[in-house]
C-alpha cells in the first residue's frame, strides 16, 4: 500500500478508507477485521449497508497497486547487517522513524519480509567502505517494520529518498524508493514518483515517517511461516543440494542467505557467488 496519494508532487492528501487501512487498523488495535462468510475481508462501506447482501471482496481492489519498483542505483551493498536502528553514536543529522506494514495483494499483511535500506547520511554521502546507514530487517508476525535513522541528505541530481528491497520469503526482490512530501526537489528529480511518498509529520526534534507496502505475492491467511524464515536442517553447505531463497547456511565459519532457488554445486558454494548468496 501507498501512503495517501497525494494530488500533486510534494503534497499528500488523506484518502478515503480503504481495505488495507482497514485491516491496518485492526491490525493495530488488536482486533480481528469483519470477515464475510466466504473468509475474506469486508470493505467499511460494505458493512456500513444494513439490509444490503455483502459481496465477495477476494482481491484488494481498493485503488491501489503493488509499490512500484525503482532502480537500485550505485550504492547499494550487499552483506548489510541485521539491524533495526541505522544512527551510529554521534551521527549529525534529524532523526527519523519510518514505520508501516508489508501486505500482499489479497491485504493478507505478510511476516518474515526482508526489508534491506540504505541511504545517504546528512551531509548526502554514502558510505561504501562500510556500511553506515545500512541494515536489513524482518517483519514480525503482524506483517509490521520500523527503521530508526535520520533525514538523508542531499546530493545533486536527486531529492531526499531512501532505498529498500523486500522480498517475501522464495518471492521475488522488490526494489524501490520511498520519498519525503514537501521536497523542493521532488519537482525536478527524474526519478521521484509521487506513488513512493511516505506519510511524514514532525515529532519533537524529528519526523515520524509511515509507509505501507504491497508485494506483487499472494499473502496466507492461515499464517506464512514465522519471522525470519528458519534455519534449513542441513545447517552447513553442501554442494548437490536444492536450497530455496531465504534458507540459511554456514560455510568457512560465517553464515550466509541464500537469494535465488538453486541446487548447489562445487564452485557455487558462498561466498563465491554473490547472486546466490549474501553474508549475513
Amino acid at each position: 500500500m501507498t501512503p495517501s496519494r497525494p494530488d500533486a508532487p510534494g503534497t499528500g492528501a488523506e484518502r478515503p478508507i480503504s481495505r488495507k487501512n482497514l485491516l491496518r487498523a485492526a491490525v493495530a488495535a488488536g482486533a480481528a477485521a469483519p470477515l464475510l462468510a466466504t473468509g475474506t475481508v469486508a470493505l467499511a462501506r460494505e458493512t456500513g449497508s444494513p439490509g444490503r447482501p455483502l459481496a465477495p471482496t477476494p482481491s484488494c481492489d481498493d485503488g491501489d497497486d503493488p509499490t512500484p519498483d525503482q532502480m537500485e542505483g550505485p550504492y547499494f551493498k550487499p552483506n548489510s547487517p541485521r539491524r533495526t536502528d541505522l544512527v551510529t553514536p554521534g551521527a549529525p543529522g534529524i532523526p527519523l522513524t519510518v514505520s508501516g506494514y508489508v501486505f500482499g495483494r489479497n491485504c493478507v499483511p505478510l511476516p518474515g519480509v526482508l526489508l534491506d535500506f540504505w541511504q545517504a547520511d546528512d551531509a548526502g554521502a554514502y558510505d561504501m567502505a562500510g556500511h553506515t546507514f545500512r541494515g536489513h530487517q524482518f517483519t514480525d508476525a503482524t506483517g509490521a517494520f520500523a527503521l530508526r535513522t535520520i533525514v538523508p541528505g542531499l546530493y545533486p541530481g536527486r531529492t531526499r529518498h531512501i532505498h529498500v528491497k523486500a522480498q517475501a520469503p522464495g518471492e521475488p526482490v522488490l526494489t524501490t524508493q520511498l520519498y519525503f512530501p514537501g521536497e523542493p526537489r521532488n519537482s525536478t528529480d527524474a526519478l521521484f514518483d509521487p506513488a513512493l511518498l511516505m506519510n511524514v509529520r514532525t515529532a519533537g526534534g524529528g519526523r515520524q515517517g509511515t509507509f505501507d507496502f504491497v508485494l506483487d505475492v499472494e499473502g496466507d491467511p492461515t499464517g506464512p511461516p514465522t519471522d525470519p524464515p528458519t534455519d534449513p536442517p542441513s545447517g552447513s553447505w553442501a554442494p548437490g543440494r536444492p536450497y530455496a531463497a531465504g534458507d540459511r547456511v554456514t560455510h568457512g565459519g560465517a553464515g550466509y542467505r541464500c537469494l535465488q532457488a538453486h541446487t548447489s554445486m562445487t564452485g557455487w558454494e558462498p561466498p563465491g557467488v554473490p547472486a546466490l548468496w549474501r553474508r549475513e
